[in-house]
């Protein structure tokens, strides 16, 4: 087996094009984890670091998680991916809502640069709100002192430069590395805090220590079997004379995953998850609504925290299968090179099928994904590790699925060149 997988290494380092993506991804990684320690000019450190010791533990130690510590060290990347994930959630539900972004999203690559465009421009809305809100956070942990306009707006200007940039290397990731930008952003982002959480948990119970291998194990089990279950719809394609060669007569298939979205859904529903408890924390509001939205809306805060979690997991499921598989488009593709599915007429029956098979897939690997995603917040509290724990069951999920997806789009790259991948 450590044969095989080194044997697969050096055909993926073997390939010019792949290994082109793969050191591109590894630059843009160096240059996005090197962002994370370079702090911003006017920042008392020692201060800071206090104040996350003592009143930091909340949402906004769960988002430092996501930055990978640059938040806590107040460094220029200390946004981190999220202002650029929340403007894509939002983008993306109102092309649903608004007739002219959905529009835009029917024109193919230029509506989809139009709808880009928009997303970064948002995305540096978000950036300054957000970076506004941490100085008034922090200013009242007294972690900014001698705070004037000047050294606000050098932090906020650095900050929302940071943001931009993370941003432009998602972007770069995505068009010219390996797997999604956001995705290796934030799997990158948790797995530079494993170190820690492994510390913070050998300071735990062996009661603990054991229950957290159990369910870290079930966890990843659980994200490989969905995210590799797959239903193969067979396709016939017909024979067609063109010219004096007889095309067509094969047959294939079209693999529709359990869970199509991967972790896209986690990531989206976190995000939106932390927004109702940082605007309560940012505000320093004590109104009555803004003790329940602390009482009940933190993270492992309990049944309406976990219900909701999982309610947003199931929508952005739904959400995210129906912005990325379109089953009319399939539908035609196939019937203009000839395609039809045994038993189904091709053309608008074909779509209606393919809609049919896609929604009732599409429910089982929601649930599940919801299920893995919440059960260990609930499961952790049990067993003392504590729900503010490093390594939960949103991280977890977040680094298997992405590095699931990572390896797979390798095996990909290996096996359109006849190479055997890492996969069996």
């Amino acid at each position: 087996m450590n044969n095989k997988l080194w044997q697969s290494l050096a055909n993926a380092w073997r390939i010019p094009e792949l290994r082109t993506k793969l050191l591109f991804t590894a630059g843009m990684v160096a240059i996005y984890r090197f962002g994370s320690f370079v702090p911003v000019p006017g920042i008392d450190l020692d201060a800071l670091k206090q104040f996350f010791e003592e009143g930091g533990a909340g949402v906004v130690g769960f988002l430092d998680l996501f930055s990978g510590g640059a938040l806590s060290r107040v460094a220029i990347f200390a946004l981190g991916i999220m202002p650029y994930i929340t403007a894509s959630i939002i983008m993306q539900l109102l092309t649903v809502v608004i007739p002219k972004l959905e529009e835009l999203a029917k024109e193919g690559e230029q509506g989809q640069k139009q709808i880009t465009k928009y997303t970064r421009w948002l995305t540096v809305g978000l950036a300054l709100v957000q970076s506004l809100g941490y100085i008034v956070l922090f200013r009242q942990y007294n972690a900014l002192p001698d705070l004037n306009w000047w050294r606000g707006a050098l932090i906020v200007t650095s900050l929302v430069a940071g943001a931009v940039v993370v941003m432009w290397l998602g972007e770069l990731i995505t068009a010219r590395g390996i797997g999604n930008g956001m995705s290796i952003m934030i799997f990158i982002s948790i797995v530079s805090s494993i170190p820690g959480g492994a510390a913070q948990l050998f300071t735990m119970s062996l009661v603990a220590i054991i229950g957290f291998m159990v369910i870290a194990l079930a966890v990843v089990v659980g994200v490989i079997w969905i995210t590799t279950g797959e239903r193969r719809i067979p396709v016939q394609y017909a024979k067609r004379v063109v010219g004096r060669r007889m095309m067509g007569g094969q047959s294939t298939f079209i693999p529709l995953k359990v869970n199509m979205a991967g972790v896209i859904p986690v990531i989206f529903a976190s995000s939106l998850m932390f927004l109702p408890v940082l605007l309560v924390q940012l505000t320093g509001s004590q109104d009555d609504w803004a003790l329940w939205v602390q009482q009940h809306l933190a993270r492992g805060t309990g049944g309406i925290y976990a219900a909701l979690y999982f309610a947003l997991i199931v929508f952005f499921c739904y959400f995210y299968v129906s912005i990325t598989f379109n089953p009319v488009e399939v539908a035609d593709n196939m019937k203009k090179y000839g395609g039809f599915i045994p038993g189904i007429r091709a053309g608008r029956p074909t779509a209606e099928y393919l809609d049919y098979v896609l929604t009732r897939l599409t429910a089982p690997g929601s649930l599940y994904l919801g299920l893995i995603a919440v059960l260990p917040l609930l499961a952790f509290d049990f067993i003392g590790v504590g729900s503010q724990f490093i390594f939960g069951g949103t991280s977890l999920l977040i680094v298997v699925g992405v590095g699931l997806d990572t390896v797979k789009q390798i095996e990909a790259q290996l096996q359109q060149r006849n190479y055997e991948g890492f996969l069996r």
